[in-house]
């Protein structure tokens, strides 16, 4: 009989989170569930109970993260499964956002995430099993969006620090896991959720462009569905040997394929001068 592991989702009053907190509670999962404001779960999830813990949490206060994390703990005995859902979506080139929206995109969606790793590592350590997922995205492999090279980049943090968690913390029987996702039909490209920049340069066409096919045609749109990508972690979840990368969603292969197909290119086209500096 499968023994029921303890969730902890961040970012979990829409999306992703709150399609992942909706079905691990149906399948009678014990889950602590973060979002800014405690008003937005209690709502959607109900208050307290034996089998749900609704936490407002500020994820860019380390110490805030870390009391919540110790209230997981209290309330259910143990924590299993970390996933790192919150964050946003920051559209503008890079000359167009100031160092404020810039930083404001890291501090949620890395500095954010590092800070409940940092906090949950020690007790997933110390029971030495665990699973964390990173939600990144694919525009945390593939960054050829005009517009979007900000947030990618946040999203290309989350990877490279997930790989390193991975070896990190697999000597402890603790997996980590970098989600992908691609396009889910989510309010992530709603204007009450995507964040444009504060002064656009008209110049940008390209990035305006893109600005209003994913507001406009994309959003409400997109192929994949979140329930289903709930499901998905949680079969993840149950794997003694779950993957370090993890594409989510139909049309993610595709931005792998250009990735490798666009580096490999480069690389042979100007193999001479890469091997030019041996002494």
């Amino acid at each position: 009989m499968e023994t029921k592991k303890v969730w902890f989702v961040t970012g979990a009053s829409k999306g992703l989170g709150f399609e992942l907190v909706k079905k691990l509670l149906a399948e009678g999962y014990q889950v602590a569930a973060t979002s800014r404001t405690l008003e937005s779960l209690t709502a959607a999830f109900g208050d307290v109970s034996e089998n749900f813990l609704p936490l407002s949490m500020n994820i860019t206060d380390n110490n805030d993260v870390k009391s919540v994390i110790a209230r997981t703990v209290e309330h259910f005995g143990k924590i299993d499964v970390i996933v790192n859902n919150a964050g946003y979506g920051q559209l503008g080139t890079l000359e167009e956002l100031s160092d404020e929206e810039t930083r404001a995109n890291f501090d949620v969606n890395v500095f954010g995430t590092l800070n409940v790793i940092r906090n949950a590592m020690p007790y997933l350590r110390a029971q030495k099993s665990g699973n964390i997922f990173n939600i990144s995205s694919i525009g945390g492999y593939y960054g050829g969006f005009p517009g979007w090279g900000v947030y990618c980049s946040t999203k290309f943090a989350v990877a490279g620090f997930t790989e390193a968690l991975a070896e990190e913390a697999k000597d402890f029987g603790v997996h980590a896991t970098v989600v992908y996702p691609g396009y889910f039909r989510t309010e992530f490209l709603t204007k009450d959720s995507l964040r444009t920049p504060a002064h656009s340069i008209e110049a940008y066409e390209a990035a305006r462009n893109s600005e209003k096919t994913h507001l406009d045609e994309i959003n409400g749109n997109q192929p994949n569905d979140p329930k289903k990508a709930a499901d998905v972690l949680i079969q993840i979840s149950k794997e003694a040997h779950p993957p370090v990368h993890l594409l989510l969603g139909v049309g993610t292969p595709e931005f792998l394929d250009n990735k490798i197909n666009a580096i490999t290119k480069d690389a042979k086209d100007w193999e001479d001068l890469t091997l030019s500096t041996a002494i």
